[in-house]
Parts: structure tokens; sequence; C-alpha cells
């Protein structure tokens, strides 16, 4: 028998969008964290009718909750699957700044949110902004370095006036008026110079061997010839003068 797969898109709790935790479900078949549909229903006592956050079905009076137990289970399996996906930070490792107590391997930073996650809160992160993704890089411990200290904004444009990473709030400012492309367009330039120059080197450095090569070439004839003149008798040799 094939084993059941499940995303923990089903298992997020409508409310606090997390997993759920004590899972309950109400009677229009909606379920919750049971602190979270109590909280919500404490707030509608006064009026003594009861609403789903979701479908918006009411109930009066209110409704009893009882665990669901499935979810309960299938979201155990979950954890012990995810948790089995992280590793503890070790030293030089960027750590995740959303665990608490015991410190995970961040595997992604975000440039949006300016937070590293560990595997397990990327996923909800991902999850939480699967709408409207957020940019994010494979984990670092020089996000701060890459935000503006100003405007708290990603360094996304190169001041080429001033020769710096700059945001886009600070090209009205400071920067107004300077000559700025993107960072990206920046990079992909000094790639190409990079490269450019990298070209020119290999062919200074391939043209210097070949003339090394043709200098002692030249130095091994040279020897050639002095051993010949030495091997001559002097009437010999000074017919070759001749």
């Amino acid at each position: 028998m094939a084993e059941a797969r499940f995303s923990q898109d089903e298992f997020l709790c409508p409310v606090c969008l997390d997993l759920l935790k004590d899972p309950v479900t109400i009677q229009c078949g909606h379920s919750y964290c049971k602190s979270c549909i109590t909280d919500c229903w404490d707030q509608e006592d006064e009026k003594r009718v009861y609403s789903c956050p979701q479908c918006r079905q009411t109930f009066s009076p209110r409704p009893a909750l009882f665990k669901n137990v499935v979810f309960a289970e299938m979201l155990e399996k979950l954890k012990q699957t995810k948790l089995q996906s992280v590793v503890p930070a070790g030293a030089g490792d960027v750590q995740c700044d959303v665990c608490t107590g015991r410190q995970y391997r961040a595997v992604k930073s975000c440039l949006v949110c300016l937070e590293s996650y560990c595997q397990n809160h990327f996923a909800h992160h991902e999850e939480f902004h699967s709408r409207k993704p957020h940019k994010v890089i494979e984990a670092t411990g020089r996000l701060q370095e890459m935000i503006c200290q100003k405007h708290e904004k990603l360094l996304e444009v190169f001041c080429r006036t001033d020769q710096k990473c700059i945001c886009v709030l600070c090209t009205m400012d400071e920067h107004k008026n300077h000559d700025t492309v993107s960072a990206a367009a920046q990079r992909t330039e000094k790639q190409k110079q990079l490269k450019e120059t990298q070209k020119t080197l290999q062919q200074r450095i391939q043209q210097r061997e070949k003339d090394l090569q043709q200098l002692r070439e030249a130095v091994e004839s040279h020897k050639v010839s002095l051993e010949k003149k030495r091997s001559l008798s002097p009437s010999q040799f000074r017919l070759t003068e001749a």
C-alpha cells in the first residue's frame, strides 16, 4: 500500500497561520488551534452568537470544543518528519533567528524580513508569503551588510558617482542626480571587466612563456655552438673563424 503524503499547508491554523496546536474542529468542518478559536469566541460572548472566522457560519449557543484526534496524530508525524531535516547550529554556522531554546543552522536568509531561517522556519516563511514571495538567498551572517543602515532597505542600487551600493530611497536624497545603475547591472559589468582583465593577463602570461622558451632555445643553441668550437683543432677553429 502506498504511503499517504500530506502537505504542511493542510495543517495551518487560519487564525495564527501556524501549525495547528491542540487542533479542534467546529461544526462547519473548519479546524483551528483550540486557543485561537477560544480567543475569537471570547470576543463574541456579548452577542451570544459565535461565528467561524473562515466561512462566517454562525452558532448559538456557544459550541463545545473537542480535540481532532486524527489531525493531532498527523501533525505529530509531520513535526517528526520536519525535525529530521533540521541541523543544530555549529561553530561558524549561521543561526536561525526564529528558533528559541536550541539554535538550528539557518539554510536561507530573507532580504525582506531581514532574518535567517532553519529548514523548518523557512518552510513556514514560504507558506506565509506564498502569494507574494520574498527575495531569499543562501543563509548569510552578513545580512545586515546588505541593508541600508539609514533606510533599512536592500542595497540594490550602485552609485557610480560615489562608487558604493545604496538603496532606492538613497537615490531620492543624498544621491539624487547621481549616476546610478542597479546593483545587478553593475555586478554583471564588473564580472565582464574581470573576465576581460583575466583574458588579457592570460595572453600576457602566454606571451611571456613563449618569449622565455625562445630565450632558452637561443641559449641552448649558443651552448651547442660553443661546444662545437671547443672540439675543433686550432687550425680548424681558425678556418671556421675565417
